[in-house]
């Protein structure tokens, strides 16, 4: 199976031994020293996860339900439309056209704030010809890397500018999409998951899951997961397969990245219901043989999957999408002369050529700021420093009056007359103490 490039960290040679740095963190607010004790408390402040996804799957495969339990909220997502895809099923006059809804909420995953943006794609395979819809989904991702690469050749850059890249696409698969009865047959994914999944991935990290995986025995799963990843290793589909570097990587990364490669595709069940089990109130599914726990690992990869986006590979969904497969749009996309206003075709030597102008700009507008700033800290500290010498002065001036009243008092006598007799040694005496001299 075709991995993607994972991104690799510079190593830092050390002796004869090569060392990976270590990684960094957010900063502590606060070290407390007690009990000859070092303590640091990390708190993190303002500071969230943001993960944009999009589920794409035919209608009944299980996409609404599996969002509305990964947020577990009863209801946060529905369709209500009889165009949308969830309540379409019977007035198929007009053809379903596909339409991309987003939905935005804030999370906490083991204590950590995660933003989550999905993308809902309700209306994808209600038509023979699907054609439009592939051209509508891979627009959409398309356009998300294209405004970052507008914004990217401004020179004034918009410093509030989302990103909506979507960082990883969960792919739908039916469990009637499989000819798992069929042992000897040798299509076994439907075309239209082939083509979907073979379009979108140069631009998406594509996660293929099974919706309603409780409508398979243990048996027949198991033999549906290794005949998906047969047919995608057959046709060279570069999903997101969690990559790994055996000569780099801990080997913890290593065996949890390998377990769940070997989970590939997902089996999800998703439930909005609360049932109780064990005397806990827990999310599950209740049938007459069973209850099927969605949390629980031995049932569904729910929670596998829910770990894998909100918390331990968000990043590198968020790296490989930044890194590598918008850089390669990136590339294809300037070395065609896109992003232009007029559409035609510019020779790379020639957006080469803007693009070092447009840098030169930049740095001279960064290099003015910076002496803006100096100047503006020399003024600061010009009027600082004159401020503490007049507060100087004003301090010397009220040490000094005592000893000069006092110095006037031996001056002169009770009716302001000069008293000559005691001018010169009380004079001396008085003005001895704050060093000014009577001659």
């Amino acid at each position: 199976m075709p991995l993607l490039p994972r991104r690799r960290q510079k190593t830092v040679k050390k002796g004869v031994q090569f060392v990976r740095p270590r990684p960094t963190y957010p900063e502590t607010s606060s070290v407390l020293l007690a009990n000859n004790h070092v303590t640091f408390i990390s708190l993190l402040i303002s500071i969230s996860f943001h993960g944009f996804f999009q589920v794409v799957g035919a209608s009944g495969s299980g996409r609404t339900t599996f969002i509305n339990t990964l947020v577990n909220k009863k209801g946060w997502l529905s369709h209500s439309n009889i165009c949308d895809a969830a309540t379409a099923h019977g007035q198929l006059i007009q053809p379903v056209y596909l339409c991309a809804a987003l939905q935005t909420i804030e999370l906490e995953q083991d204590g950590v704030p995660v933003r989550l943006t999905i993308c809902d794609t309700p209306g994808f395979a209600e038509n023979i010809d699907n054609e439009l819809a592939f051209c509508t989904i891979s627009d959409y991702l398309e356009k998300q890397c294209h405004d970052i690469l507008g914004e990217e050749s401004r020179i004034k850059r918009n410093a509030r500018l989302e990103d909506n890249r979507v960082h990883a696409l969960l792919y739908f698969i039916a469990p009637t999409g499989h000819s798992w009865i069929l042992t000897t047959c040798d299509d076994s994914l439907r075309e239209i998951d082939i083509e979907l999944m073979r379009r979108l991935s140069p631009l998406v990290n594509v996660i293929p899951v099974i919706g309603k995986a409780d409508s398979l025995t243990p048996a027949e799963l198991k033999g549906f997961k290794e005949r998906i990843m047969q047919d995608i290793e057959h046709y060279d589909i570069p999903i997101y397969n969690f990559p790994f570097d055996a000569e780099e990587d801990d080997d913890d990364v290593i065996a949890e990245n390998s377990e769940l490669r070997a989970s590939l595709p997902f089996a999800l069940v998703g439930s909005e219901e609360e049932v109780e089990v064990g005397g806990k109130i827990i999310r599950a599914r209740k049938y007459p043989w069973g209850i099927v726990e969605i949390e629980n690992p031995a049932h569904t990869d729910f929670l596998k999957l829910k770990n894998t986006l909100l918390s331990t590979h968000l990043t590198d969904l968020k790296e490989i999408t930044v890194d590598y497969l918008y850089e390669n749009y990136r590339e294809k996309a300037l070395s065609r002369g896109a992003g232009h206003a007029a559409g035609d075709s510019i020779p790379p030597d020639d957006i080469l050529n803007r693009s070092f102008i447009l840098k030169e700009e930049q740095l001279r507008k960064e290099a003015a700021k910076l002496k803006e700033i100096e100047l503006r800290v020399q003024r600061e500290f010009s009027d600082k420093r004159q401020e503490l010498l007049a507060r100087e002065e004003n301090l010397r001036n009220m040490e000094v009056k005592p000893y000069v009243e006092k110095y006037l008092g031996c001056v002169f006598s009770s009716d302001n007359s000069l008293n000559c007799d005691c001018f010169l040694p009380q004079a001396r005496l008085a003005l001895s103490p704050c060093g000014i001299s009577s001659r």
